[in-house]
């Protein structure tokens, strides 16, 4: 075994591997950006080293400066966790030229793999059964078009590197193919610096699952179940579960033996997982999409179930060492649940910010746990979320006898997730899990798609506006036992009238003015409110009230100051950043006549695009940004001047 391994990772799964070093009693070297340099798993590890400035492109994606960290620490072995080198082929080549050995699969079973197009082929030729579509690879955007037509629509376009549905591309409509593709192309480049696309046919409402597998050097391979991944937003899993309630037993064991062979047919060595696409009302049906030549963010569902460690048990596989476990002494025990604790904001009050990466300092936070509850992060108080990395920033897991007991505890830990400061998933994670088709198990891909508008808050409750104006009643209030100036304190009084209720000025989505009407009982990280005779109780921290897995962010509003700031972009003429990010694409320049719900700029944040329209026809006044420029949420990027029939014509 060996007796130190660099972490080359951040974040939760930096911290996950982290603690399993620890209990195999191996060193830990984390790596670390600017950006990270106080961050969790810096803390947690043996030791760490600072490869570079924020960009990943400087940091975590060097490989000189990975290999230069593991020299100097005199670490034996490199754990990639997934993302961003973990299925790069020349990573693994890199480190076994500088004599330290990848924990993951041979960088050739990791190049056939990654290659969408080389991998359907090797495993069809392996008896495995693909989906249909494209053949051949470097395909122009004229021959995928073709390809797509000659399937028929609905297709789906996906980059051959790569994975975690960045890139992906779900096209009805024909007519859009030329749009759809060059934005395809856009996303897979950034992500995984190859834009080589294939596209497949679509199956309609189907289901997402993947076989885990495990393989050593000595010729051993088994599988370890499946994990139903079929609840998926912009085709990203957030929510998975071990076992799938739609296999019996005779099909789990066939796709596990599909798998297998999958596997087997490139080499493998290691974890890895298969995924399949698999029609709702024919489970037999199944076909292989992709194999993953890494860790999933969804393991600790497999773990659950199966009571092994896979992240010892890749250690142990590098270090030369046999399964020593056979495929009949794999037993899947109770049911697991993982829910993805994301940076974003969901809410369709906000309209276009509805599910897009946020960010800020995490002033409060609180991470479920108990029986049968897990939590895997990265996440302390202090720490800042940006827009370099991903948005996962971690995974509630929970486990129970049974699939109804582990729903139960995991909405459970859910309510009690609390990350203020950072607006998340939590909530709508919460709420989906409550869903009656979830609760049934009657699940497919578009299922999240079809249910969103019921499982986003449509308004901001009272009592949250009351809870808001109960903190700054109590901050009005005198303190102390000496001399108090009656001009301050907050009880309505004025000259030469009534006294009037106070009321505050608050702003969570739209203005609002609001009068403290209840009962309020507020502490330093807690506010409590009756109203009607119900009692709500809230956390917070600054000016953020976070309940049940949900978080609001009240501002002060001034109507006064805003009435006479902001004068020249008001209304709907001006186009603002709806989150901090880069403007990757302009497609306007001044001058230039747009009609209602025309494209012209693209905002990338946490290597997701957002396209920002036209709201009416008319010409563009202003234009502050070009391809490269960072932006702050709410920055004006542009303001379409309407035309005469420009304020009827709206998108």
């Amino acid at each position: 075994m060996f007796d130190t391994v660099l972490v080359a990772n951040r974040g939760e799964i930096a911290v996950r591997v982290i603690r399993t070093l620890r209990s195999m009693g191996v060193r830990s070297v984390a790596v670390f950006s600017d950006a990270d340099a106080d961050a969790r798993h810096v803390r947690e590890a043996d030791e760490a080293v600072r490869i570079g400035p924020a960009p990943a492109a400087e940091s975590y994606l060097s490989v000189e400066r990975l290999l230069e960290a593991a020299a100097r620490t005199g670490a034996q072995a490199v754990h990639p966790g997934y993302g961003f080198l973990a299925e790069n082929a020349g990573f693994a080549r890199a480190c076994e030229e500088a004599g330290l050995v990848f924990i993951g699969p041979p960088a050739d079973a990791i190049a056939l793999m990654g290659d969408k197009i080389r991998a359907k082929e090797t495993v069809r030729a392996a008896g495995v059964p693909v989906v249909p579509g494209s053949s051949g690879s470097g395909l122009t955007d004229a021959q995928l078009a073709d390809a797509a037509r000659e399937i028929g629509t609905p297709v789906l376009l996906k980059p051959s590197a790569g994975g975690g549905g960045k890139g992906m591309r779900l096209v009805r409509d024909a007519a859009v193919l030329a749009d759809e593709i060059a934005a395809a192309r856009r996303e897979a480049r950034a992500s995984f610096g190859d834009d080589t696309l294939l596209v497949e046919r679509w199956i309609d409402r189907p289901r997402h699952i993947e076989i885990q597998v495990l393989a050593d050097g000595h010729g051993n391979v088994v599988h370890l179940g499946e994990r139903e991944c079929s609840l998926q937003r912009r085709h990203q899993k957030i929510i998975e579960e071990a076992p799938s309630v739609l296999l019996d037993e005779a099909t789990r064991a066939a796709m596990g033996e599909a798998a297998v062979q999958a596997a087997r047919s490139c080499g493998y060595r290691g974890a890895g997982t298969v995924e399949f696409i698999v029609p709702g009302e024919d489970p037999s049906q199944y076909y292989f999409m992709e194999m993953n030549t890494r860790l999933q963010v969804e393991h600790p569902v497999t773990e659950l179930v199966t009571g092994l460690d896979l992240v010892e048990w890749q250690l142990r596989v590098a270090a030369g060492e046999p399964l020593g476990l056979a495929q009949e002494d794999v037993r899947l025990t109770g049911h697991a649940i993982e829910a993805r604790l994301c940076a974003e904001t969901v809410s369709v009050k906000e309209g276009a910010r509805g599910f897009l990466p946020s960010g800020g300092t995490v002033l409060r936070l609180h991470e479920p746990e108990g029986d049968g509850v897990r939590t895997d992060s990265g996440l302390s108080e202090g720490s800042e979320v940006g827009s370099l990395y991903d948005p996962m920033l971690s995974k509630v897991i929970a486990y129970g006898p049974d699939r109804a007991t582990a729903l139960r505890r995991l909405r459970a830990a859910l309510a009690r997730t609390v990350t203020l400061g950072v607006q998340t998933n939590a909530g709508f994670l919460r709420r989906l899990l409550a869903h009656p088709a979830v609760v049934a198990g009657e699940l497919d891909t578009g299922l999240v798609e079809r249910e969103v508008d019921g499982l986003v808050p449509t308004d901001v409750p009272e009592e949250v506006y009351e809870a808001a104006a109960a903190v700054r009643l109590d901050a009005l209030r005198p303190r102390g036992d000496g001399w108090t100036d009656p001009f301050s304190v907050p009880s309505g009084w004025r000259t030469g009238g009534e006294p009037k209720p106070v009321a505050f000025h608050l702003r969570i989505t739209d203005p609002v003015e609001h009068t403290p009407r209840g009962t309020h009982t507020v502490t330093e990280d807690r506010v409590a409110v009756t109203l009607d005779g119900v009692r709500h109780t809230f956390h917070r921290a600054a000016d953020w009230l976070g309940r049940d897995g949900d978080a609001w962010h009240v501002r002060d509003h001034d109507p006064v100051a805003a009435s006479l700031t902001g004068a020249a972009h008001a209304g709907g003429d001006s186009l603002t950043a709806p989150m901090p990010g880069t403007v990757t694409v302009v497609k306007v320049a001044v001058g230039d006549e747009v009609a209602a719900g025309q494209s012209l700029l693209v905002v990338e944040a946490m290597k997701m695009e957002h396209v920002i329209s036209a709201p009416h026809a008319g010409t563009v006044a202003e234009l502050d940004v070009a391809p490269g420029t960072t932006v702050a949420m709410d920055q004006v990027l542009a303001v379409i001047t309407p035309t005469d029939d420009g304020a009827k014509e709206t998108a």
